[in-house]
């Protein structure tokens, strides 16, 4: 930058300004780097990655909506339901790169490895550090809550982890279950109704209403494989 401000008689201020628009450039970058390395957002789920157009037109604009983050600021919660295969996780996280490359501070998680890291810590007397450490992120995601059943014991751990964070930081996550089966995953009516009604009360509920991505290719695939097989007389 000396080299070029001095072959270009480039003026003081003019040399310095550029400096620090570089600094801070690079800097920004690091730091973007840093949070998506700390996000554990698994690789290749990415924005750009996602198939929009199969989506309805009203999910496709509250997704693009809330790419500007502000419901992080607001501690809003994004409640993602849709049957195995809709898309969810790959939804939620390509939004969750999105906030990450804006500079918002995001963690990603599955609700199995979850609870089972909110037990080992609460065995160790650990749990408040942990709550706390997780309350650093402005977005937590809990990816597949519901689908793998769990013992009362863990879900009293997320309970308890959902409540500490109640209007203090976002959740996002998925389910594949409805709030009328979440007495399945939080074992008694008074726990499921308390976590509801914490998840609810600030937040933006989307349904994926779509057939399985997985289900769709693999009949794809079948069509392309029967095309390209030889008849009998080739």
């Amino acid at each position: 930058m000396a080299a070029r401000a001095e072959a270009e008689k480039m003026g003081h201020l003019d040399y310095l300004s550029e400096l620090t628009t570089l600094e801070c450039q690079v800097r920004r970058e690091g730091r973007i780097k840093r949070l998506m390395t700390r996000s554990q957002l698994p690789s290749g789920k990415t924005w750009n990655s996602f198939d929009l157009t199969r989506l309805p037109m009203n999910v496709r604009r509250q997704l693009e909506t809330l790419r500007d983050g502000t419901f992080l600021d607001r501690r809003e919660n994004i409640l993602l339901f849709g049957k195995p295969g809709s898309g969810k996780s790959h939804a939620l996280c390509a939004l969750a790169e999105q906030l990450v490359l804006s500079g918002r501070s995001i963690l990603f998680t599955t609700c199995s490895l979850l609870v089972q890291q909110l037990l080992i810590a609460k065995r160790d007397l650990r749990l408040p550090k942990l709550i706390k450490q997780m309350s650093s992120f402005d977005g937590l995601i809990i990816d597949d809550l519901g689908y793998v059943q769990q013992s009362r014991e863990e879900m009293e751990v997320l309970f308890t982890l959902l409540a500490e964070r109640y209007e203090r930081g976002s959740v996002l996550l998925t389910s594949n279950l409805a709030f009328s089966k979440w007495d399945q995953i939080f074992k008694d009516a008074m726990t499921t109704a308390a976590a509801i009604d914490r998840l609810v009360h600030h937040s933006v509920i989307i349904e994926l209403n779509v057939p399985s991505y997985r289900v769709e290719k693999a009949k794809t695939n079948g069509k392309s494989s029967a095309a390209k097989a030889p008849t009998k007389n080739s």
